[in-house]
């Protein structure tokens, strides 16, 4: 018997706080001349809205009741592990830290062991230049505002004449909310993307690190191990990376001096912080000289820090002449780097400051001033450990057919013979050429040439400001040049080319090697099954030891680190969830054993999306599921689009988010899962089935049509969701399109149908082939975390799915055969499906997973109002297409219920 699980947050609590921001809202609404708006929003029957007139404005005001619902489960959520844990201890939760301890003591790892393995748990989350945010900018303060007054206003220390006040302020928020309204108006450049990431990384997040220290070490003591230890070694600890400004897979957008704004910027903000953190701990740190000397090292190191830095350490020291830990930290701050150049007296590395604070802490502890040194020194020290002096990593990417094409005009420059036609050229071939032009160091064209070609000159210009940035900064703030589509070793080491012609390279003893990682994506299922040898090859090639080598000294790391993307998008489009997901663990242990058997660790860095058909799902069950020869303590992760606001915008929120990110990694480092190698090959099947299926329905010929007509596609392609284009070429192809217009598509119309669909029709198959092996995967779904994180995630798929709507989309299907023949067989295998998760969950989900349930049942009717409005759009602009009318002006009512759908069902693409 399959117990339910237990419940995420308190109903009655959602209830209530859910019924007074309705009744605020309502207020506003009717305050507001909107009568039979307000009336619609606490109907459950959806005909209550047929008679109004103002889609845009019933869209909006159903999005933001859908927001205010998200702002109560997240705050009872919250609650509710503060409460469970009040009750229980820090055990409570599965997905922190107290319960990850107990499980590596449960294995007889003892306290020694497991400090030294955690020092090595790093996770980066890594924001991603292809949001599916829709909101804008100004919506999102607001709602961030909203939660703060839904949470405040429950302190009891408040009257009622203030709480009076509070709802006051309330509802003129959400005043503001309506008559500014949350969809995007014009299409994000790139600029608007960096500001939201900033956002977060400068405002958001620098508050929460030292909290998150605390939960681990709170977990720590606990578990009754030697905080001592923990003085020792390092802490698990959290970076951060970016695409935004870096990410020109498909994005003519972002150009060279998109990416050299983009570091610019990023280092500026990281200093800005660094200084504003610097001068609060000055503010703080108002120990007297008198009470109690400055111990000798710390004295020392003033009296040589006053004279390197001349008359600005003169100055420094003056402001406070008998308060030396403020004399530091002042010296410290006239080092900082400033945006207008680096003097020679300036801290070069972020390193060098952290080095300094450390002092400083060391200092305090001298005295006996060991809460001081934690509460305020220690964690600015972190602080510049997490962000440094760039805020996060920028990473580069670009497709590997567009590098092909780069070379290519990079050949005919170069007169090489059959150059243009490189792109054609057979894998042995290019290897040849290749290895020999690596050997030597001369360049194919004059330094600084251009005009080589749209992509040559696009490729070589981004690379001169990664050299600029390496030649003034060092290799601090520059990410990987990661290869997207990699389909073969030439893929990657065609970089090296494109390094050695803007002088990038560096020599070493051994020849010229790269100061950058170049990195291998592996999308597509092929690809993944492929990887192995591909990697293999690249790490065998003498460019590439050489650089693994050079980049291992410049880290002063132990070992050689190879980093390796791996991606769920593509994969999951490619051949459904169950596919997607088993290739990908498939491939992390083949991976792994080509990267050990090289004599390098493997760092994988996962690309996956905000939905579960790209990857998304639980953060601690993702960790866990991680086979345990891929982790190694560190874990590259994108985190994308509206997942980013629903994980880092609140304090508390992203608090749990990153401990369960790092209880997650460690975990799967320390105590990794057992394999279960007597079931790899019945996965492999199920696997195989599941896909069998998913494919014949996708490259059956009138998915096309289908898809085209009975989801809003087309909308989707003209939304404001970021500043990449929908498709990456343009071509109207399936293969063309992105995944994230593809999810998104298909969960607009409710069909869901790429994370479910298949398991049914995968799982029937292997019963009929062998139903032995079939019950012992079955017996395995919740102890097996690779297994459980595949069907749980799909089963959330699942439920979203809705028949009566998918129906409701399948009627804008021009033609009945198509119509018949798609939708007949989606409801064919949505049956199997269904059969099957009963099967697996021992009873119908909406019971067996009640948080699930609990999320989609207040949001359904107003779904289904939306779900209405938006087929009886969508069929009168395509009907205004086909005549020549005037389509135009229904485009901004149809975003707004795609943007209210969105927030309806909680994700996007």
């Amino acid at each position: 018997m399959v117990v339910p699980a237990p419940p995420t947050f308190d109903d009655e609590k959602v209830l209530a706080d859910r019924t007074f921001l309705t009744d605020c809202l309502t207020e506003v609404l009717r305050d507001l001349g909107q009568p039979a708006i307000a009336e619609a929003l606490s109907s459950e029957d959806p005909a209550v809205a047929d008679d109004i007139d103002d889609t845009g404005r019933l869209s909006l005001a159903l999005s933001i009741m859908f927001q205010l619902q998200s702002l109560a489960e997240e705050n009872a959520a919250t609650q509710h592990r503060r409460r469970m844990e009040a009750e229980q201890g820090v055990t409570a939760s599965s997905a922190l830290w107290g319960r990850a301890l107990r499980r590596m003591l449960d294995r007889g790892l003892d306290g020694p062991e497991i400090a030294r393995q955690l020092a090595d748990v790093v996770v980066e989350p890594v924001f991603t230049a292809h949001p599916t945010e829709a909101k804008r900018a100004s919506a999102l303060a607001h709602h961030r505002s909203l939660y703060r007054l839904l949470v405040d206003r429950e302190h009891e220390m408040w009257t009622d004449a203030e709480r009076d006040r509070m709802r006051d302020a309330l509802t003129t928020m959400l005043e503001l909310l309506w008559r500014s309204g949350e969809v995007l108006l014009d299409k994000p450049d790139v600029s608007f993307e960096l500001r939201n990431v900033v956002h977060y990384l400068r405002t958001a997040l620098p508050g929460v690190i030292g909290r998150v220290d605390d939960r681990f070490d709170l977990a720590w003591t606990d578990a009754g191990l030697d905080p001592t230890l923990l003085a020792e070694h390092p802490r698990p600890r959290v970076s951060f990376g970016t695409w935004v400004g870096g990410d020109r897979d498909g994005h003519p957008l972002v150009t060279a001096d998109v990416t050299r704004s983009a570091l610019a910027t990023l280092r500026g903000e990281a200093i800005a912080l660094l200084r504003e953190q610097l001068g609060e701990l000055g503010a703080t740190l108002s120990l007297s000289g008198r009470l109690q000397p400055a111990p000798p090292e710390l004295a020392e190191w003033i009296a040589d820090r006053r004279a390197a830095l001349g008359p600005a350490g003169e100055a420094a020291t003056e402001r406070n002449p008998l308060e030396p830990w403020r004399q530091a930290i002042n010296l410290m701050v006239a080092r900082l780097p400033h945006a207008d150049g680096v003097a020679p007296t300036d801290y070069t590395r972020a390193s060098e400051l952290v080095s300094d604070l450390r002092l400083l802490e060391r200092s305090l502890r001298s005295i006996g001033a060991d809460r001081i040194a934690d509460r305020h020194a220690a964690r600015v020290a972190r602080v510049v450990e997490t962000f440094g002096f760039h805020l996060a990593v920028l990473d580069v990417r670009q497709n590997s057919g567009f590098h092909d094409l780069a070379l290519s005009q990079l050949l005919v420059a170069a007169g090489v013979e059959g150059g243009a036609d490189y792109p054609d050229w057979p894998e042995d071939r290019r290897r040849a050429f290749l290895d020999a032009e690596l050997d030597s160091g001369r360049p194919f064209t004059v330094a600084g040439r251009r005009g080589l070609g749209t992509e040559a000159d696009a490729v070589l210009d981004c690379y001169r400001v990664l050299r600029d940035h390496l030649d003034e900064h060092g290799a601090d703030g520059l990410g990987s040049l990661i290869v997207s589509m990699t389909r073969s070793p030439s893929d990657l080491l065609a970089v090296f080319l494109f390094a050695r012609e803007v002088g990038m390279l560096v020599d070493t003893p051994d020849g010229p090697a790269a100061p950058l990682p170049v990195v291998p994506l592996f999308e597509t299922i092929d690809d993944l099954q492929a990887s192995p040898s591909i990697l293999g090859d690249f790490l065998a090639h003498p460019m590439t030891r050489r650089s693994l080598a050079h980049q291992t000294g410049e880290r002063g790391s132990d070992e050689p680190v190879q980093q390796v993307m791996v991606g769920y998008s593509d994969s999951n489009k490619d051949g459904g969830i169950v596919a997607s997901l088993w290739s990908v663990h498939r491939a992390l242990i083949e991976l792994t054993d080509t990267a050990r058997d090289a004599g390098v660790r493997p760092r994988f860095f996962h690309g996956r999306g905000g939905t579960v058909s790209r990857g998304a799902g639980p953060t601690h069950r993702f960790a866990r599921a991680l086979p345990a020869e891929s982790t190694g303590g560190d874990l590259r992760l994108t985190e994308q689009g509206e997942t980013i606001a629903q994980k880092y915008a609140n304090p508390l929120t992203a608090t749990f988010q990153l401990e369960a990110l790092l209880a997650g990694a460690g975990s799967a480092t320390v105590a990794p899962f057992e394999r279960r190698r007597e079931l790899e090959p019945v996965m492999e099947r199920f696997a195989a089935a599941a896909r069998a299926a998913y494919v014949d329905l996708v490259g059956s010929p009138e998915l096309i049509q289908f898809f085209s007509q009975a989801t809003p596609i087309d909308v989707i392609e003209r939304s404001r969701i970021g500043s990449r284009p929908a498709r990456r070429t343009g071509r109207r192809t399936l293969g063309d399109l992105r995944a994230i217009p593809w999810v998104f598509s298909w969960s607009q119309s409710r069909f869901f149908l790429s994370g479910w669909y298949g398991l049914g029709s995968g799982l029937a198959r292997l019963d009929a082939e062998d139903p032995a092996a079939t019950q012992a995967l079955l017996d395995a779904a919740f102890d097996w975390p690779p297994l459980h994180y595949a069907l749980s995630n799909s089963a959330t798929s699942f439920a979203s799915a809705d028949l009566e709507v998918m129906a409701e989309y399948a009627e804008l299907v021009v033609d009945p055969s198509v119509r018949s023949t798609v939708l007949d067989r989606i409801v064919a295998e949505h049956a199997v499906t269904g059969a099957a998760f009963e099967r697996i969950y021992d009873g119908p989900l909406a019971e067996r997973r009640p948080n699930a349930e609990a999320i989609l049942r207040p949001r359904r009717s107003g779904l289904r109002v939306l779900h209405r409005r938006q087929v009886a759009l969508l069929g009168e602009w395509r009907g205004r297409q086909a005549s020549d009318g005037d389509q135009d002006e229904l485009v901004p009512s149809l975003l707004n219920t795609v943007n209210a759908i969105a927030s309806g069902l909680g994700t996007t693409g």
